[in-house]
């Protein structure tokens, strides 16, 4: 079903099937429907995708999740835009709120592929025009496509359930290592907390294996705010609240946009280390990825306020991170 403005422009929302609950809110958010979609996989794992009503002359939006299995959510997503574009829809905006592969932005050594400026190559071919996507890991994403991004921020709606949660509390903001300090430094000063930082070195030859070393920053007795773009085995995470506990802290909260939960996440999280985690549904988390100390919050009003700012050819810059 399509939203219609009085000159005749057609808003549509198409959903993959990764996350289909996080579209639904978005459209029931907007006023529409989520067009009718086909989607289903043959025998040898190849995807099939067709639209069950017309999409010619449309702005539309296509929104997919990237859990695992990764590289089949990313392909469906691709063969609906390019479902899309020939079906003759008037412009594409690619919706993927974590953004797939942006953890290899850069090459670390030799011989090794830049995946996430592949990735929005491959948006690009499909028939995408415009990006939208909420905390990439790195800001020089937005500079791999060659098109408009809209980089969203979901530090608001994570920030302003700490404020209420944790109002009249020492607060302390921890970076749970040094390339996350800005980021901290923003959380820090929207809550008008203090900042502190853990220093650890991660092994190159082993993924997913750090060290913390020290502690830079006062949380003895503090209630320990740590934040970071996102979790996926929760070994960094789980290893700086370990080390937030052994120098004093009251209680350690851990708040993060993009809940990955590749095990033994869920078990690491679910510890006395660990007070709250506090995530977003920017990827599904099905029951046996929950624990007690989960809150999920919803990214649905970021994305469908963004959707609604382009579709009306209105400024987005207010979702960007570090908008006042």
């Amino acid at each position: 079903m399509s939203l219609t403005t009085p000159n005749q422009k057609k808003l549509v929302i198409v959903s993959g099937r990764a996350h289909p609950e996080l579209a639904q809110e978005v459209a029931e958010l907007l006023g529409t429907k989520l067009t009718e979609t086909v989607a289903y996989d043959f025998a040898n794992g190849e995807t099939f995708v067709r639209y069950e009503e017309s999409v010619r002359g449309v702005d539309a939006f296509v929104i997919q999740a990237h859990p695992y299995p990764i590289n089949q959510h990313m392909m469906e997503q691709l063969l609906m835009c390019d479902a899309l574009k020939r079906a003759s829809a008037k412009r594409i905006t690619v919706v993927s709120p974590f953004f797939p592969y942006a953890r290899q932005d850069k090459k670390h050594k030799g011989r090794e592929p830049i995946s996430a400026r592949l990735m929005a190559d491959l948006y690009k071919a499909s028939g995408a025009n415009r990006l939208m996507s909420v905390d990439l890991h790195t800001p020089q994403i937005q500079g791999f496509f060659d098109g408009p991004v809209d980089h969203l921020w979901a530090l608001p709606i994570l920030a302003d359930y700490v404020a209420e949660k944790y109002a009249g509390e020492n607060l302390t903001v921890v970076s749970p290592d040094s390339g996350r300090v800005r980021v901290a430094d923003i959380w820090a000063d929207r809550l008008g907390a203090p900042l502190a930082i853990i220093h650890k070195r991660r092994d190159p030859d082993r993924p997913n294996q750090v060290q913390v070393h020290e502690l830079v920053g006062d949380v003895k007795g503090r209630t320990c705010l740590l934040v970071d773009d996102m979790i996926d085995t929760a070994g960094t995470i789980v290893a700086a609240a370990k080390a937030l506990k052994d120098n004093g802290a009251g209680k350690v909260i851990v708040a993060a946009t993009h809940a990955i939960f590749s095990n033994p996440a869920v078990e690491r999280l679910n510890s006395e280390a660990v007070d709250e985690v506090v995530v977003t549904n920017s990827l599904p988390l099905p029951a046996e990825k929950r624990f007690p100390s989960l809150t999920v919050l919803s990214i649905a009003p970021l994305i469908a306020g963004a959707i609604e700012a382009v579709f009306s050819d209105d400024s987005v810059s207010r979702f960007f991170p570090g908008h006042a």
